[in-house]
């Protein structure tokens, strides 16, 4: 399938994803699944609007990475930084700045690894992985298209990001659970 061509398909609410010519499509996510993308889009929207870093997105909303591959992908959330590669208008086009997935025990849309792969190979800058069930974060964060570094981030501790100066959240106080 082509760009063009999965532009022009019917607009749907269900996630789906265009990898390399082919459309992936998934069932819609479960009320834990979505409870988890609001509680992290309230915090990290909060965050962003206060210091007015840029605009926090979340899915469905096609980012494409790659035009001409195609792949276009929608991921839970996303930041989009003032300045930012990413440029918005019917689609998003580029990278992202941040990308934030919240990961399923069984992943409704492609593999986790192969999907920060492509993050990273196509100029995100970080990337989330929230892991609800073990209540930790794997933060990614990528320079010139490798992995950079990674930490991991327990329930209690604050999420550190190189994109997001001064967030000081942890998953618990997001999420409002202890444990």
């Amino acid at each position: 399938m082509t760009l063009r061509e999965y532009f022009d398909a019917p607009e749907s609410v269900a996630p789906q994803e265009l990898i390399y010519g082919a459309m992936r499509v998934a069932e819609s996510p479960t009320p834990m699944h979505q409870q988890a993308v609001g509680a992290l889009f309230l915090a990290v929207h909060a965050h962003v609007a206060r210091l007015q870093l840029g605009r926090v997105w979340l899915a469905p909303l096609d980012v494409v990475l790659d035009a001409d591959g195609p792949l276009v992908v929608q991921p839970d959330l996303f930041v989009i930084l003032n300045g930012g590669a990413a440029t918005v208008s019917q689609k998003v086009f580029g990278a992202p700045d941040l990308v934030i997935e919240v990961l399923s025990p069984a992943p409704r849309i492609g593999d986790s690894d192969e999907r920060v792969t492509w993050f990273a190979t196509h100029g995100v800058r970080e990337c989330w992985l929230v892991h609800q069930w073990s209540g930790r974060v794997e933060v990614r964060q990528f320079k010139d298209r490798r992995l950079r570094l990674h930490t991991t981030h327990a329930r209690t501790e604050a999420i550190a990001s190189g994109v997001l100066p001064q967030f000081d959240r942890s998953l618990a106080s997001i999420m409002g659970y202890l444990g």
